[in-house]
């Protein structure tokens, strides 16, 4: 049986439409999710919504509507959102999903149950846009003197009864987690960030509300809903079936990687392990804190008048151009940024004039020079074998190594590099001069190219699917020979079946 494998990204808060980086998330975790499955590992990808907590309550009352009612809408924008971007997901979890208030006061009585939660009454700063709450020295003061939380949030004073949880006896635990196991915490920058802020020391975390009852109640005490961190993280169990001992959980938890943004590292790096410590629950094996994406240096914001429908720079540009271009621009795990512009210049010289180009000019000429079908060609010379080396190191070796390490733009450098070297053998083989002065040599030379091109989308497949899939359709690759482990079989012969344009160039004032 293929090796599990899961993999979820953060779930999205619906208070709002999705923006690019809901969008930036998914596509990543996409990818992740069609490049595992092509390894031959057994797959499951989450992804979902966080529909409790005080911003939901507050934005409904706002608009004069149930809380449940604008949940059910703003969840459905975002999975429309996944499936126009065509991410791959094999559970979309809702948190207002009835098994998933099962799941979240299994997981609290859990803790409680090991001694970790008592009731007291909170004092302190809560930001209600992050749904967290502050010490006092981690605030900054604003233009108009209010007080800011660390993500420039504004916060407020509360006092209410409220369940805490003993996070302070977790510090020596995270700390030797941090220390024992590097990979937990990736890139190494939010692993020092964590370090530092477990080392300053942990107080006990306030862990229920009992001023709006929009959440998942806590067991024996109705009047209080629980802090909407613990509910929210409790997807990622839900979802397998906890607390029932489901085959999934058994096959698929711990999670191989949390995918999320890096504002919300400290909740899924620090009181996520604190809780499943508490709870008995085996810990993800790693938390990966992504970047923002940034629209021309700028951070998205409503007041800036610069947000971003995802979907309508998929339909400007397209879907698989719009993947390829977040998943080569962006160093992954750093801040980003993008402009239409950008995707216009890296699609036209990668998409369009390098692999798309090379696709185009080899089958068309197959398709009209050679009926569409290449014969056994004669033994290859060096320079064939060299080419196919250096494609198939890229696309079987350093594209897979760079991906398994989540430096998507390091490994499509290396596919790129592999494109250019085929164009350059295009050019210098000339496989129109060929078909009058060596027919048989110029067979070698396509058959040597439709190899390469075979092995490029593939390769390519889990950043760009839909080309990638049309491409292999033109050259009749079966369906079933299209992961990485069929890079290492050699194709004796290749039909081209309808050639067609793959990337269109694009205009930036017509697009």
């Amino acid at each position: 049986m293929a090796d599990p494998y899961y993999i979820t990204t953060a779930i999205s808060y619906p208070n709002g439409p999705p923006h690019i980086g809901h969008a930036y998330e998914a596509i990543a975790a996409d990818v992740v999710a069609r490049f595992q499955r092509l390894r031959g590992r057994d797959v499951r990808f989450q992804t979902g919504t966080d529909e409790h907590g005080l911003k939901m309550f507050q934005k409904a009352r706002e608009l004069g509507v149930e809380p449940a009612a604008l949940a059910e809408e703003m969840s459905s924008y975002f999975i429309r959102m996944c499936d126009a971007l065509n991410v791959s997901y094999d559970n979309f979890q809702r948190t207002s999903d009835p098994r998933h208030h099962v799941a979240s006061q299994a997981l609290w009585q859990a803790m409680a149950a090991n001694g970790d939660l008592y009731l007291d009454r909170y004092e302190g700063w809560y930001s209600v846009r992050d749904e967290a709450y502050y010490d006092d020295s981690e605030l900054s003061e604003g233009e108009g003197g209010e007080r800011l939380s660390p993500q420039g949030t504004p916060v407020e004073w509360t006092v209410e009864e409220s369940w805490f949880f003993r996070l302070s006896r977790y510090q020596e635990p995270l700390l030797e987690l941090y220390r024992n196991n590097p990979g937990f915490l990736r890139p190494e920058s939010r692993r020092n960030e964590m370090t530092a802020f477990v080392e300053a020391g942990l107080r006990d975390l306030s862990v229920s509300r009992t001023s709006f009852d929009w959440g998942v109640q806590v067991p024996g005490w109705p009047e209080h809903v629980m802090y909407v961190w613990i509910d929210a993280l409790t997807n990622y169990l839900t979802g397998l079936g906890y607390p029932e001992k489901t085959p999934e959980m058994a096959r698929y938890w711990p999670v191989d990687v949390h995918l999320i943004g890096k504002d919300i590292v400290r909740f899924h790096a620090v009181y996520w392990p604190a809780f499943l410590m508490s709870a008995g629950i085996a810990l993800p094996r790693q938390v990966f804190g992504h970047g923002f994406l940034l629209n021309r240096g700028q951070k998205e914001s409503k007041s800036l008048g610069n947000v971003t429908d995802p979907l309508a720079l998929a339909e400007r540009f397209g879907v698989d151009t719009l993947r390829y271009f977040l998943m080569r621009e962006v160093v992954f795990g750093q801040d980003g940024s993008y402009s239409p512009e950008a995707i216009v210049a890296r699609a036209n010289a990668e998409l369009a004039n390098s692999f798309g180009n090379l696709v185009q000019r080899v089958l068309s000429f197959i398709a009209k020079q050679c009926g569409g079908v290449l014969s056994p060609s004669p033994a290859p010379l060096d320079g064939d074998l060299e080419l196919a080396h250096k494609v198939r190191t890229a696309c079987a070796t350093e594209l897979p190594d760079a991906f398994e390490r989540l430096a998507f733009s390091v490994g499509m450098d290396a596919w790129m590099q592999a494109v250019f070297a085929c164009n350059q053998y295009v050019d210098e083989q000339a496989p129109w001069a060929l078909r009058k002065t060596d027919p048989e040599r110029m067979e070698r030379v396509l058959t040597t190219l439709c190899g390469c091109i075979r092995d490029l989308a593939i390769a390519i497949a889990p950043v760009v699917p839909v080309a990638s899939s049309r491409i292999l359709d033109m050259l009749d690759v079966p369906v079933d020979q299209r992961t990485y482990a069929d890079l290492e079989r050699d194709l004796a012969r290749f039909r081209v079946v309808d050639p067609a344009p793959v990337f269109p160039r694009l205009d930036l004032d017509q697009s």
